[in-house]
């Protein structure tokens, strides 16, 4: 009997949590149609069938994590017997229309005979619509989708509705104030949440990175009020109208040009072959918050595009990482790396190299705070912000290091100078 072993999505791919079943053991599938939703180091990603057939048995619960390789599911013939397919996996391969995009048929459900007289069909047990994080989410804290009330017209399940109803079902919970209710003592062991998925694989690179790379961290404050007015000129700008314009969006132009001129930022240290490996072009990471955790979308490419070309690539990534659909190659190929700590409030922080890079820059938030006038001494109000770069002091000396952070300052102090790199 065919067996569906867990595949390698992404390159390196060593194991991956098990998030939501699709299907049920009896359940008719065709080629194609999703079978399972699995979170990896960077994504949550759906696995189509390679086999046409019945649901044999589903070899791993929700919650398991499974090595690559690891057999999951076992898809029996149909009966007349089906063939299996050229063994194609995760998209790739031929699709039976027919089958209604992926649509899987439920046992108990008949497609109508080629006679004149039509079995109708047993009811089907339709499936709450929600994307996977969402799902992930709502199985976290014990809840039954179908459950939940969605707020979208189209009937799709946000987190925001899991956490609404969440919130209901605590109230409902809750005794009537005439009962007595037992306080827990405060040494009681509080919410334990297991350690998997995103959290997992960015505390085992995080500690990686830590204890391999030695870390160099530089400060510099910065008057950034001409970039502010910059971004205000270009919010009216025609040319930018589909795109969104943010200081982050000047501060990932201005690192492109400062990789320019101090490469080494952006070079790699390859132990393996005891060379440091310099790349034709960057692959900007743009550090993003997202419901499963801290992602990094990268923008191959990212210094030979426009201004506007960079924001559009920023946005469309920083959209779909918000949205939970990000794919693992959309998180390769990163050689240097942004992070806005500054969106929270944080005037400023240290941040850690991403494995295999040698540079990452945190911009804190940008305020309105007193500066000293160089050409009238006087103190006025200007916007500053706080830029702290951590780079790979294998890779990269101290000299570098400034010289490129200086000159990411000095562009966003002026971005006129642009036009001298």
């Amino acid at each position: 009997m065919p067996e569906f072993a867990l595949p390698d999505v992404g390159e390196g791919l060593t194991e991956a949590e098990i998030v939501t079943w699709r299907v049920a053991e009896g359940d008719e599938v065709q080629v194609n149609d999703v079978l399972v939703d699995i979170e990896t180091a960077k994504s949550v990603v759906e696995l189509p069938s390679p086999f046409a057939g019945r649901v044999g048995a589903i070899m791993a619960a929700e919650g398991d994590t499974v090595a690559v390789g690891t057999p999951i599911l076992r898809v029996d013939p149909a009966e007349p017997e089906g063939a299996p397919t050229n063994g194609v996996l995760v998209g790739y391969g031929p699709r039976d229309e027919a089958v209604g995009g992926g649509r899987r048929r439920r046992r108990g459900a008949h497609a109508a005979s080629s006679s004149a007289t039509e079995v109708p069909a047993a009811p089907v047990s339709v499936a709450a619509l929600a994307k996977p994080p969402v799902r992930k989410f709502a199985k976290d804290h014990g809840i039954d989708l179908r459950e939940v009330t969605p707020s979208d017209p189209a009937g799709i399940i946000s987190r925001a509705d899991v956490e609404a109803h969440l919130a209901s079902r605590r109230t409902d919970a809750e005794p009537a104030p005439s009962e007595p209710v037992a306080q827990a003592p405060t040494s009681a062991a509080g919410r334990r949440v297991p350690i998997a998925g995103v959290r997992k694989r960015t505390a085992e690179a995080m500690v990686q990175s830590a204890f391999t790379a030695p870390h160099v961290t530089e400060w510099v404050t910065v008057d950034v009020s001409a970039t502010m007015h910059l971004v205000e000129r270009l919010r009216g700008d025609r040319e930018f109208s589909d795109v969104k314009v943010t200081p982050t969006l000047i501060v990932a132009k201005a690192v492109c040009l400062a990789l320019r001129r101090t490469p080494d930022l952006h070079a790699r240290w390859d132990e393996d072959a005891q060379e440091i490996v310099f790349p034709e072009h960057v692959g900007l990471g743009i550090a993003t918050a997202t419901e499963r955790g801290l992602l990094v979308p990268v923008v191959p490419d990212a210094d030979t595009m426009t201004l506007a070309e960079l924001g559009r690539a920023i946005g469309e990534l920083v959209a779909t990482g918000r949205e939970g659909t990000l794919q693992p190659a959309q998180m390769a190929g990163g050689t240097f790396t942004i992070t806005n700590v500054g969106v929270f409030g944080v005037d400023a922080g240290t941040p850690i190299l991403n494995p295999g890079q040698s540079g990452i820059l945190a911009v804190g938030a940008i305020n309105r705070r007193p500066w000293v006038d160089e050409a009238t001494d006087e103190i006025v109000p200007r916007w500053v912000t706080t830029l702290a770069c951590s780079f790979d002091h294998r890779v990269v000396d101290g000299e570098q290091g400034s010289r490129f952070l200086a000159d990411v300052a000095a562009l966003l102090s002026d971005p006129v100078r642009a036009l001298t790199f």
